[in-house]
C-alpha cells in the first residue's frame, strides 16, 4: 500500500498562471491572475494556499498557513486516539439502570469508542461471583449487534467491547 502525501502549494510555489480565488473574508473572487492574488495576500499579511488542485485552474484561498497546519495537526491527533469509556456495575443492578448504561454504551460503540465494563463486588457479594459472571454474559448478548468482545475476564469481572 502506497500513501501519496501531496504537499499544499503556497505563495510562490504556485506555478499556475491563474487561480480561482477565495479571499480572506470567504468571498469568491472568481478567476484571478496568480500574481494579483499573491499581491492581495501579501497586502493583508496572509498566505495564498492552494486548497483544491483542479485540472485547469487550482482553487486558492487567502489564509494564515501556520494556523491551517496547526488545526490540521490538532484534528489528526484527536481522531487518532481511540477512547475507552468505562461502565461500572454492581451485581444486583436494577433493570432501568442496566438499560440506561447499555444504551449509553451502544452510543459510544457506534461513535467508535471502546467500552470497558467492570463489576465491583463488596463484602458478602463475593459469595455470588456466578451472578456477576451471568451479568457479564448478559452484557455480551445485549451488545453483539454494535460491538465485539475484545477481552472477557470472569476472574476479575472485566469485559472490554470494541466497535464492529
Amino acid at each position: 500500500m502506497i500513501i501519496v502525501v501531496q504537499k499544499q502549494l503556497i505563495n510562490s510555489q504556485i506555478k499556475s498562471p491563474q487561480v480561482l480565488l477565495i479571499d480572506h473574508e470567504n468571498n469568491n473572487r472568481g478567476l484571478v491572475d496568480t500574481r494579483e492574488a499573491l499581491e492581495l495576500a501579501q497586502s493583508v499579511d496572509l498566505d495564498l494556499v492552494v486548497v483544491s488542485q483542479d485540472k485547469d485552474t487550482p482553487v486558492a484561498k487567502i489564509l494564515n498557513y501556520g494556523k491551517l497546519q496547526y488545526q490540521k495537526k490538532k484534528r489528526q491527533s484527536q481522531s487518532a486516539r481511540p477512547t475507552v469509556k468505562e461502565v461500572r456495575f454492581r451485581p444486583n443492578v436494577g433493570a432501568a439502570d442496566y438499560n440506561l448504561r447499555i444504551s449509553q454504551a451502544t452510543q459510544w460503540l457506534s461513535k467508535g469508542d471502546s467500552v470497558k465494563f467492570a463489576i465491583r463486588l463488596r463484602g458478602r457479594e463475593h459469595q455470588y461471583r456466578d451472578q456477576a459472571g451471568k451479568l457479564l454474559d448478559r452484557i455480551v448478548n445485549d451488545l453483539t449487534s454494535v460491538g465485539k468482545v475484545q477481552s472477557l475476564d470472569k476472574r476479575s469481572l472485566i469485559l472490554q467491547v470494541i466497535p464492529t
